[in-house]
């Protein structure tokens, strides 16, 4: 598929600078761009790329201006990033989409399965399963009984859905990823640990992302829901009975435990850790590798370990750099008051 610089800047409702007639069928990086390559330029960082790159049209912001002569085509839009967001979402809705069912499949006949679904092989789709029109699932793919999954969702191979767990309209669940494994809920007890059994569900709502080998805890009771617009990245564990508010965005490798709240439109660094049985606040950002041990209030923006104040982590770690020499400081002024007070006393 080929799109013209006119074209783009139609759908985009930008403005060409160059050949408006210069032609792009695939993406490429700015600093990797090859003819017949879009590209885009939204970090200044990268500015420099734009004056030797070889892509044929680059989105830039209206408001650029080179500061040399530029080879390719320009198409200036609102927020060149967004807009390459768009154009790829465009790009992919074009390509063909699989239908069908394979007959290495296992499908229950008490299983209510939509309309133009794919189901690849050697998918298992248990009793009382209803899966929703469009939907995908790729090779390998388990849902237990009773699980539900909605219109339009992709669920690619590997991932685990246990039973009665339900998946939202336009989901996307990564390789790998669980839903609905056994809450980490344990009693101890004079000769060991006794499982305390994991009776609820886990419920993602419409527009949930998970990331791959993402586990997804079910609850104690109850649910563990993953509200709308929520989008998890890889190899992050949610913990049992825990609420993200809806558009929260998490990075990869972090951990929440159990019973623990987060609000809407938070933004989650990543290797992040969050205490079990508290709440932030929405609108919360965490830097990576913060270690939350206590509530947040709506708004905050929190780093270190344990967790504090943004800016009042960064004047600290100017401080800590400077601790040898400041140890240093110390120890001589220490010598020089012992010297002054070893001193005889004039009369």
């Amino acid at each position: 598929m080929k799109f013209t610089a006119k074209q783009i800047a139609e759908f985009l409702n930008g403005t060409v600078e160059g050949d408006e007639n210069a032609t792009a069928h695939t993406f490429a990086k700015i600093e990797e761009g090859t003819q017949g390559a879009l590209s885009f330029l939204s970090n200044p960082k990268y500015n420099h790329y734009l004056y030797n790159t070889e892509a044929s049209i680059v989105l830039v912001a209206k408001d650029f201006k080179p500061e040399q002569p530029v080879k390719a085509t320009l198409v200036r839009v609102n927020d060149p990033y967004e807009s390459l967001a768009k154009l790829m979402s465009l790009y992919t809705s074009m390509k063909p989409v699989k239908t069908g069912i394979s007959s290495t499949a296992s499908i229950s006949e008490k299983a209510e399965i939509g309309k133009n679904v794919y189901i690849g092989p050697f998918v298992v789709i248990e009793d009382g399963v209803t899966v929703g029109d469009n939907t995908r699932i790729y090779p390998h793919v388990t849902i237990g009984e009773g699980a539900s999954i909605g219109n339009n969702c992709i669920i690619y191979p590997n991932v685990t859905i246990y039973h009665g767990c339900k998946v939202g309209n336009n989901c996307i669940l990564h390789a790998g990823c669980v839903i609905g494994a056994d809450g980490f809920g344990f009693a101890p007890t004079p000769t060991g640990y006794e499982k305390i059994p994991q009776i609820g569900i886990v419920e993602l709502e419409d527009d949930v992302e998970i990331g791959a080998n993402t586990c997804v805890d079910r609850s104690t009771m109850g649910r563990t829901i993953i509200k709308k617009g929520v989008k998890l990245d890889n190899l992050i564990q949610v913990a049992h009975n825990v609420e993200v508010g809806e558009n929260t965005v998490i990075s990869a490798q972090t951990g929440i435990a159990g019973s623990s709240k987060i609000g809407s439109w938070c933004m989650i660094g990543g290797q992040s850790g969050i205490s079990g049985h508290i709440s932030l606040g929405n609108r919360v950002n965490l830097g990576a590798k913060a270690g939350v041990l206590g509530n947040i209030k709506e708004g905050h923006n929190i780093m270190g370990y344990p967790a504090f104040d943004y800016k009042s982590f960064l004047r600290s770690s100017v401080i800590f750099r400077k601790l040898p020499e400041m140890s240093k400081e110390l120890e001589q002024l220490r010598k020089e008051i012992n010297e002054m007070k070893s001193k005889p006393q004039e009369e």
